[in-house]
């Protein structure tokens, strides 16, 4: 089997699964009871606070374990907005979010917010610029992702944050659910207030994920009951959740550090392939997140492709998971400009370092039958 859906959804490390089950087997005691089984998981709880601070070079209490990146994603635009609307209302994100911050923004709207939503051009990166336009005296919050789930576009989250780093009424929310572990950000450097990760994004388990909210930030929480986690997330801890997604962070962090080059080799050669076969688009640009290549086969249906593909135990994705069983055309691809045969036949290929080179060269020998079989079924 080859896997390249990896930004959809990562295979569980076996390491990070153990964790899950030791954890859950032997630290059952809930964290906010009093008794030497809740004591002993509140420490690992608090252990991994401190872990995954480390990791991220900031501190213990600066991070809020959630249930993933839409959690996260919530928490972060609703409670900052909610929290500090006396000081405004206005909001500012991007054209080619995740549905989870779109549709957050977009529900301020109802709630009196104002919500500008820049557009980013046929590069598919944001112009530093146009923030700088669209900031205001009542923007409250600019939310941006690191990397594009479905173009793999890097945007300048560094530039942005200098811009908006004496600006002390505006906090800058960073989704970097497709970049931990892969590409380089340093919290602090880039002046990010808050920033999303999810587990399954990067071999942990499903249902985990952390926001890291700077000290000092009030959130208006999502969730009313226990007051857990300082009263930003109320509900009993999944500690073997928690323990497995730093235990996930720990390991892609040490990937990352031991095979520098890995998607970089991958998606080269990717591309040289790509780039050789008639009928096919490449349309993530040169020097984006290497892990992420997005294509289109115009004429073709992506599903038909893929489906092809799967036949021969090869899985991609047609567009981002969270879309792909709704419109049929890419709001990331429309949103920069592209043609609409090309919006609508694209397909996304997502590595992790487990992958290999002999595994996109079956991939591509394989596409190259798909398309001469397809061009032969239409005549």
């Amino acid at each position: 089997m080859i896997y390249f859906d990896n930004s959809s959804t990562t295979k569980p490390l076996q390491e990070v699964a153990e964790s899950f089950q030791t954890v859950s087997e032997q630290y059952y005691g809930n964290t906010s009871s009093a008794h030497q089984f809740g004591l002993d998981a509140e420490k690992l709880l608090r252990k991994s606070s401190q872990q995954a601070g480390q990791l991220l070079g900031v501190g213990e209490d600066e991070i809020i374990f959630t249930s993933g990146g839409t959690e996260g994603n919530n928490l972060a635009i609703k409670g900052v907005a909610l929290a500090y609307q006396n000081r405004g209302k206005h909001v500012i994100t991007t054209a080619i979010e995740h549905p989870s911050v779109l549709e957050s923004v977009r529900s301020l709207e109802a709630l009196g917010f104002e919500v500008t939503v820049l557009p980013v051009g046929e590069s598919g990166v944001l112009d530093v610029d146009a923030v700088s336009d669209a900031l205001r005296e009542d923007t409250i919050l600019v939310s941006v992702m690191h990397v594009n789930n479905e173009l793999g576009t890097i945007q300048p989250i560094k530039a942005i944050g200098q811009l908006l780093k004496n600006r002390a009424h505006t906090f800058f929310h960073v989704d970097m659910v497709q970049s931990f572990g892969k590409i380089d950000l340093s919290l602090n450097d880039c002046s990010v207030d808050l920033a999303t990760i999810s587990g399954h994004k990067i071999h942990g388990i499903k249902g985990t994920g952390l926001l890291f909210a700077r000290k000092g930030i009030r959130l208006f929480p999502l969730f009313h009951g226990g007051g857990q986690q300082n009263d930003r997330r109320s509900g009993t801890e999944n500690l073997g959740g928690i323990v497995s997604l730093v235990k996930a962070m720990r390991v892609m962090t040490e990937q990352k550090m031991h095979h520098p080059d890995h998607f970089r080799n991958l998606n080269h050669l990717m591309r040289i392939e790509l780039e050789s076969m008639d009928h096919v688009i490449i349309n993530t640009m040169n020097d984006q997140a290497d892990h992420i290549l997005n294509f289109s086969i115009p004429h073709f249906k992506p599903e038909v492709v893929l489906h092809a593909l799967e036949k021969r135990n090869i899985f991609v994705s047609t567009k981002s998971a969270c879309a792909s069983k709704k419109e049929e055309e890419s709001p990331v691809l429309k949103a920069i400009g592209l043609p609409r045969n090309r919006t609508t036949s694209s397909i996304r290929v997502s590595f992790s370092y487990q992958n290999t080179e002999g595994e996109v060269e079956l991939f591509t020998r394989a596409l190259k039958k798909v398309i001469q079989e397809l061009n032969k079924v239409m005549g």
